[in-house]
């Protein structure tokens, strides 16, 4: 403040001209201070984080207090959780968040990161496939990111297994983010506030590198913890939590007959492993081989990895491909029969877990019925109102292209996929 008042006591005593030069520029300097100000990086942890005497955010929950099977999650209700990533510091949470946000990290800055995990939509994006840059719709829907602190593997291909690697997938594929390392450097390296949050993130580091953005993403990925659910009151003791007709859903999902819980494991509601269930592709849409291609296994034709019920609610439509809208459906797939929909001609293994268990409809509408317990957004994160670029977080453009492609793509999928399924996907973003 002292140079400020300097500043302007000098400009008093110059030629007018110069006098209202010196001003503007005063006022330029505080509207960049108020900026910064803006942009300035957090200095405690999220909720549900503890910050530690090493200046980190070190995760607490309720479950850590429990036991389990081989430390893996196995177990009953109270059962401790697997091993999980944390330890970062509040400042490169918060960078993550910004970044998160900003369409500035896509080749064009028409998308962010949350243009298709959205917070609302159970950090997914409320369409069977995303829309990338192109405007095109790509080859699989986008998985919640609820609780990816505990998940070892990513893409519902499991082919990457951190999330620093998960971060090249759609900050590069040219049908998503399309953006390429050169251009997202220049990108925040010239950006004045990104420099500054940076260094407040980053301290020991001369500029802005890439493993400090994929460090960033992985750190606001982190702190979406999503375990305060009225199911995880029931879990902890509190059984009026939970009605009866939820409680009698829960007994049904838990049971040997309907094996739910076999992959969607309590408390993260899955097994973080790939399956071959045989989950059809939507009408006229070529097979998808999903983990195949990453293992190179042809006993993992049609695999993919057990997505978390987490806010699964909020998350449709459901599936790899968003074949199913809405929850009864994709309930009453794994009950019309194993392998029932299976394209003709192909062979899968598919897992053992899934069988014929004739569940009736009222014991189906109690799985769906005990699956809304899983909601759980106690903990989203503060949406930035701006970010550091300007652009906007979720622009019009990006909102645009989803109305005007539900129709156009569904023209171009009928003109160019033959209705046999003679074209295979091998490889796609997410």
């Amino acid at each position: 403040m002292l140079v400020i008042f300097s500043i302007i006591f000098f400009t008093n005593a110059a030629p007018q001209g110069a006098a209202v030069a010196k001003q503007n520029k005063v006022r330029q300097t505080l509207a960049v201070f108020q900026q910064v100000e803006d942009f300035t990086l957090a200095q405690h942890c999220p909720p549900s984080f503890e910050l530690t005497e090493q200046g980190v955010c070190r995760l607490l929950t309720q479950y850590q207090f429990y036991s389990s099977v081989q430390n893996k999650g196995l177990g009953g209700t109270q059962t401790n959780l697997p091993p999980h990533r944390d330890g970062f510091t509040p400042a490169q949470i918060d960078l993550g968040r910004f970044l998160f946000f900003d369409p500035a990290l896509s080749k064009d800055g028409s998308i962010s990161c949350a243009s298709c995990h959205q917070p609302d939509k159970g950090f997914s994006d409320d369409l069977d496939r995303s829309i990338g840059i192109t405007g095109e719709k790509i080859a699989r829907s986008a998985p919640s990111l609820w609780n990816v602190a505990f998940v070892d593997k990513f893409f519902w291909d499991a082919r990457s297994t951190s999330l620093e690697e998960q971060a090249l997938g759609p900050l590069y594929d040219p049908l998503e983010m399309g953006n390429n390392p050169s251009q997202l450097l220049e990108t925040l390296r010239t950006n004045e506030y990104y420099v500054a949050m940076f260094k407040q993130a980053f301290p020991e580091e001369e500029k802005i590198e890439l493993a400090q953005i994929y460090t960033s993403l992985t750190a606001f990925q982190t702190s979406l913890i999503s375990l305060n659910s009225r199911y995880d009151r029931y879990a902890h003791g509190y059984h009026k939590a939970l009605t009866e007709e939820e409680i009698a859903g829960l007994n049904v999902f838990r049971s040997f007959v309907a094996r739910c819980a076999e992959c969607h494991q309590p408390p993260l509601f899955t097994n973080n492993e790939v399956a071959v269930i045989g989950a059809p592709e939507p009408e006229g849409r070529k097979l998808d081989i999903g983990a195949e291609k990453t293992y190179n296994a042809p006993k993992l034709r049609g695999g993919f990895k057990v997505p978390t019920l987490r806010n699964i609610v909020k998350s449709a439509p459901y599936m790899h491909s968003g074949r199913y809208d809405n929850l009864r459906d994709a309930v009453k797939f794994y009950n019309d029969g194993r392998g029932n929909s299976i394209p003709e001609g192909e062979t899968m293994l598919i897992h053992w877990h899934i069988s014929e268990p004739n569940l009736t409809d009222d014991e189906l509408d109690l799985i769906v019925t005990f699956l809304g317990t899983l909601t759980d957004a106690s903990l989203t994160p503060r949406i930035p109102t701006k970010v550091p670029s300007g652009l906007p977080v979720v622009d019009k453009k990006y909102q645009q292209r989803i109305s005007e492609n539900q129709s156009s793509t569904l023209v171009k999928q009928s003109t160019q996929l033959k209705p046999n399924n003679e074209k295979i996907i091998t490889h796609s973003g997410e």
